[in-house]
């Protein structure tokens, strides 16, 4: 397959995160969906990134991004701050709390994507207003697949903004919990039906250490989570899935049963080497053979044999 018809569009953050867990702290790192998903899917196909960034944003942030071979023609750097982020991890990771966000100058996002990333096979989404999603399908031209993520804040404060977008996406990626408030249902499988008569013909549900899964037309399938033996950060661990999902997705260009149950086995692995250190340190230093590796153990660990 020509590395064009692969390529990916990724549309969301880039931030500056201020990290705590038991491990330490760490300021000014580099953070966002955008950033967690496109170093990710790199490793798999090209990836071209739209976002906004302010003029403090260090251009050595933007060269881990570049180094990783991400297309930056769609980054914006405006004046102004950039967005960032502040939290702080229980030392058992159970618990995140948020203690500061500031917008600033993602607070004011208009993603314009440049015409040569219009008609790109693959779109993802990121965490963003469901009108700024809107706003992206409306500029591009025909993508055979399209990825979406949501939280929380915009079920609740955007829920007829994202009833449109869900239905003019073909996957959608949450967590258990935004499932349950997306669906008004508590039961898991019940909650994936009414998402998906809602438009996307696929479903994962991340359930963060305990695994994920996904509902496919062809089927229902499960992958729990690596064991590690050290976790340092998790933050950027479901964008990270996201990245490795979809980027084995635009890599093999097709989404049967079989094709989509490898992407999230690929998405795992690529959320085990995150969460390994703090950024994107671990996800940076992985190679295909490690990531061959892990691949590995994980069929592994679901085979009763």
């Amino acid at each position: 397959m020509h590395r064009d018809s692969q390529s990916i569009l990724v549309v969301g953050s880039v931030a500056l995160d201020d990290v705590e867990t038991a491990s330490g702290r760490r300021p000014e790192c580099l953070g966002g969906s955008a950033t967690f998903f496109g170093a990710t899917a790199s490793h798999f196909a090209p990836v071209h990134l739209v976002a906004v960034v302010g003029d403090d944003f260090p251009e050595a942030h933007l060269d881990a991004l570049r180094q990783r071979g991400v297309d930056l023609e769609g980054l914006e750097r405006v004046p102004g701050r950039t967005f960032r982020w502040r939290g702080r991890y229980s030392p058992d990771f159970t618990h995140r709390v948020t203690l500061d966000t500031q917008l600033n100058v993602f607070e004011n996002f208009d993603p314009k994507i440049p015409e040569r990333y219009r008609d790109l096979p693959v779109l993802f989404l990121g965490n963003i207003h469901p009108s700024l999603q809107s706003a992206v399908l409306d500029q591009v031209k025909g993508p055979r697949l399209v990825v979406a993520d949501t939280m929380n804040f915009w079920i609740t404060g955007a829920h007829q903004d994202l009833l449109k977008v869900l239905s003019r996406v073909d996957v959608l990626i949450i967590n258990d919990e935004e499932a349950r408030l997306l669906a008004d249902e508590h039961n898991i499988y019940r909650a994936a039906d009414h998402i998906r008569a809602l438009g996307p013909k696929m479903l994962v549900i991340k359930r963060g250490e305990y695994g994920a899964l996904l509902f496919h037309p062809e089927g229902r399938f499960f992958v729990p989570a690596l064991p590690l033996r050290d976790v340092l950060d998790p933050t950027g661990a479901g964008d990270t899935f996201a990245g490795g999902f979809v980027g084995h997705l635009a890599q093999a260009g097709n989404t049967d049963f079989a094709t989509v149950k490898q992407a999230m086995l690929h998405g795992t692995v690529m959320a085990s080497f995150t969460v390994e250190g703090f950024s994107l340190d671990r996800l940076l230093t992985a190679d295909a053979q490690e990531m061959a590796a892990r691949v590995q153990a994980l069929h592994a660990l679901m085979s009763p044999t």
